[in-house]
Order: C-alpha cells, then sequence, then structure tokens
C-alpha cells in the first residue's frame, strides 16, 4: 500500500525483464453506431454510421499508457479466430505486449450508441476472464520482477487474491456494481479510479467523506466527472481538484480509460499522483475529441496544452 502524503511508483523492469504496467480485464469488439439522439423505449432510431472499432476498459488504457510513454503488456482473454487476432495485433501496434492475453475463451461485444453531442450508452458482454487468469497474472508480473497491476471494475471481486507482495495494485472501479467489492478494493489498491455517480451510487456517501475513505484506506483516490473534472484525495487526507480541459466533444467513449492508463503511465514514471492526474485529465479531454475508445494523445499533445495559457 501507498504511504502517508503519496504513492510509491510501479517497479522498473525486473531481472526477469517483465512489463512494468500489466492492464488486466476487458477486452472488447465495439459496435458503434452514431445516433443523432439516444432512442427511448420503443422507438426506433436510425444511426447515421454504424462502425467495428477496438475497445474494452483495460485493452483502451493499456493503449493510453502505452502512448504515454510505459512500458506496458495486456492479460485479457480472447478467442482463437480471425477477430481476436486482429484486435490483438492492433494491440501490438500501439507496442503494448500481448503474450499475457490467453485465446482459450472470445471476444467479447459491446454496442455502443453515441449521440450528437458525443454522449454514450453501452451494452457489453461477459468476457471469458475470471478469477484463475487474474490470479495467474499477478504472479507471472511478481516472477518477472515486481511491477504495476491494474484490474478493471469488472474484476473488483479479485482485488483482495490480487494484492500481492512486490506488486503495486491500481483498480478501475467504473464496471463494479457491488458495495462490499468496491470498499474491499479501496482498502486493497494503492490506486482508485472511479466515476462520480458510480461511487455515489455505490457507497451512500457524501464527497464530504472521500477523503477520509481515502485516508482510512491508504490509497490515492481519483474521482472523475466528465466536464467538471476530476478530484484528487491522497493518504494523507488532501484534496486536489482539477479542471478538465474545454473542448468541442465528438466521442466521449473510452475517456475514462484514457484518464486511468495516462495517470497510471506518469505513475509508474515516477511522476507525483497530482502531476500525473493533471496530465490524465488533459489527455482524457483531448480523447473525446475524435471518434472511438482509443482517442488517447501523444505526450508531446499533453505537454502543449500544459505549455499554454492557463
Amino acid at each position: 500500500m501507498v504511504g502517508a502524503g503519496g504513492a510509491r511508483p510501479g517497479a522498473r523492469r525486473g531481472p526477469g525483464g517483465g512489463p512494468v504496467i500489466v492492464f488486466c480485464g476487458y477486452a472488447n469488439l465495439d459496435v458503434v453506431a452514431r445516433v443523432p439522439r439516444l432512442p427511448r423505449p420503443d422507438e426506433r432510431v436510425h444511426a447515421t454510421a454504424v462502425e467495428h472499432l477496438p475497445g474494452g476498459m483495460a485493452a483502451n488504457a493499456a493503449v493510453a499508457a502505452a502512448r504515454a510513454g510505459a512500458r506496458v503488456a495486456f492479460a485479457g482473454v480472447v478467442g482463437d479466430d480471425h477477430l481476436s487476432g486482429r484486435f490483438l495485433g492492433e494491440l501490438e501496434a500501439e507496442g503494448v505486449d500481448t503474450s499475457w492475453t490467453e485465446r482459450t475463451a472470445f471476444l467479447s461485444t459491446a454496442v455502443v450508441l453515441v449521440d450528437a453531442h458525443g454522449r454514450r450508452a453501452v451494452v457489453s458482454q461477459d468476457d471469458g476472464l475470471g478469477p484463475a487468469h487474474v490470479a495467474a497474472a499477478a504472479r507471472r508480473l511478481v516472477a518477472e520482477g515486481g511491477g504495476l497491476l491494474y484490474l478493471d471494475g469488472y474484476r473488483a471481486s479479485t482485488v483482495a487474491a490480487a494484492a500481492t507482495a512486490g506488486l503495486v495494485l491500481a483498480v478501475d472501479l467504473d464496471g463494479c456494481d457491488d458495495r462490499d467489492q468496491a470498499l474491499a478494493a479501496l482498502h486493497c489498491a494503492d490506486h482508485v479510479v472511479v466515476g462520480r455517480r458510480r461511487l455515489e451510487r455505490l457507497l451512500g456517501h457524501p464527497g464530504s467523506d472521500w477523503a477520509q475513505l481515502a485516508r482510512s484506506a491508504g490509497s490515492c483516490l481519483l474521482v472523475t466527472d466528465g466536464a467538471d473534472g476530476w478530484q484528487l484525495f491522497a493518504p494523507d487526507g488532501s484534496t486536489v481538484p482539477g479542471a478538465a480541459l474545454p473542448v468541442a466533444v465528438v466521442d466521449d467513449t473510452g475517456a475514462g480509460d484514457c484518464f486511468a492508463g495516462t495517470y497510471l503511465a506518469g505513475i509508474d514514471g515516477g511522476l507525483p499522483p497530482v502531476t500525473a492526474a493533471r496530465r490524465a485529465g488533459v489527455a482524457a479531454s483531448l480523447s473525446c475529441t475524435v471518434r472511438g475508445a482509443r482517442g488517447a494523445p501523444t505526450p508531446a499533445d499533453v505537454d502543449a496544452v500544459l505549455a499554454g495559457p492557463a
């Protein structure tokens, strides 16, 4: 766990030559329909375009971290078919090591509706990644010298088992619907990222309680809130707010994944959590200006924004 006042970065490349950050979680084929508005019950809405794009929380975050300069691996479960092969090839083209991925199940599908304002509604499908796979990824990372292990919110029930000596553990709680699992993750993980609405619904506590929650858990709690920015609740009880970058939103799919991946790349690179969060906030905002779930910008794009006028 992190100590008071900050978070330790992920361990650098160990003697086994292992990657620094392993992203364990969802791989999806996103079927994206662009619609003028999200349909109401029993209403038919004509799409202006339908696209098949790579997605999945963990895979999207892995791409964002790789673009931010981190050494990254993806530990998911897909199938032994052409679509799965293409999906992994797209990750490899981003510099992501896919040798940690099992091809023993199938590539799950998510149906994504994106309206004219860039807002989305998602219907996702369960994947084949279970607790045994998470535990195996944690063991392999320890054996290869340690590092940072990311789990998406659908893996919240496995967080305690993955909290292994030699690892820095990060969890994105978006996707978690169980209050007890969310609280357990907060107390096991070093870094927790979660959207404000989900955190409010899961915990039933007002925002005024979140600083104490992070302090008692000993974790860095990052609460994202779309266009309203983000807040960092540190283990020492301090709170730092951050503003989102005003942008013309084209598609906000994957913006939270971009935030998580960019933040963890910063932590792995030795940045203080506040600095890593500021870079993540800019990257997530920029990702909304392009279509698809993998709009993470380059470090140069983020640097240009941070160096510009306030």
